[in-house]
């Protein structure tokens, strides 16, 4: 059973957040919140080290044949659905 939670933040704190939110992928600040406290509590990321390196390979082949251009044209294709 989820539970859900209220929390609020200075507008500063909310907007850098979202703002981290979108710059690394998450599709809502609010799934960024929850990863960081998975990640504080369990010290365990949502994805696991070999799915890590898969991404990290895919990331370099992906760059050696230019496919996505800059890493902001990335995060707007993979944000696309």
């Amino acid at each position: 059973m989820n539970t859900q939670i209220n929390v609020r933040f200075q507008e500063k704190i909310l907007s850098t957040a979202k703002t981290y939110a979108e710059e690394h992928g998450f599709s809502t600040v609010q799934e960024f919140i929850k990863e960081i406290v998975r990640e504080k509590l369990f010290d365990e990321p949502e994805i696991s080290k070999e799915e890590l390196a898969l991404v990290r390979k895919l990331a370099e082949i992906s760059e050696k044949k230019n496919l996505y251009g800059t890493e902001e044209e990335l995060f707007k294709k993979l944000r696309r659905k």
